[in-house]
């Protein structure tokens, strides 16, 4: 289990960035209690709570760049089948390190693009900011076991891997989506993209 968090804006991140990057990031340490680091570029930034599991080396560290810093990503799960795409990959990409997943992930999107999906076995929730083509995508695996939530306001786009490290940002107050009680209350259960609160939404399963 690891935190991953980010703030998108592409009309240029304002002032408080920083600051709101860092609280949301720190409401994640729970998660991943190995490191923290962080992403920052005009217009993306992206946060990190590490929880070593596969590659234990500090070369390991998300958020992860790669293609001379053109494409980072932050990621949290496992990708099962990690050594088999490397496989695939290592006479066309240099790797550096021994069996990260988290670099997997980056040269089998620098190889297929947005559907180098289709090629992963495991549980994961990530983003990937292709600065060469200023698009930043999320991923949710396709059962949903790793949690994804954003929200919008008029600064950008937020996400994170838990809801209350949105409300730490302190960008978003709380209100109760009624909606959501209802089906909880009804089914046991609440249904992608909906949530306890208003304005926050999840990822829905492989989305």
């Amino acid at each position: 289990m690891c935190g991953i968090s980010g703030i998108i804006n592409f009309n240029g991140l304002h002032a408080e960035s920083q600051n709101e990057i860092r609280k949301i990031t720190s409401a994640l340490a729970h998660r991943g209690p190995d490191n923290e680091d962080f992403f920052s570029s005009p217009m993306v930034c992206f946060g990190h709570r590490r929880l070593s599991i596969i590659d234990l080396s500090e070369d390991a560290n998300q958020p992860m760049q790669a293609d001379s810093g053109n494409v980072i990503i932050t990621f949290n799960g496992e990708i099962f089948n990690h050594e088999e795409i490397r496989n695939l990959l290592s006479s066309k990409y240099k790797f550096e390190t021994d069996h990260s997943d988290t670099e997997v992930i980056l040269h089998a999107y620098k190889e297929w693009g947005i559907d180098c999906i289709k090629r992963f076995t495991g549980q994961f929730a990530f983003a990937i900011y292709d600065k060469e083509r200023q698009e930043v995508f999320l991923a949710r695996d396709r059962i949903g076991q790793k949690p994804l939530y954003y929200s919008e306001n008029e600064n950008g786009l937020y996400f994170a891997s838990e809801i209350n490290a949105l409300f730490k940002s302190g960008c978003f107050k709380k209100s109760i989506n009624p909606n959501a009680v209802y089906d909880y209350l009804t089914y046991l259960t609440i249904k992608a993209p909906e949530t306890f609160f208003n304005g926050i939404s999840k990822l829905e399963p492989g989305h």
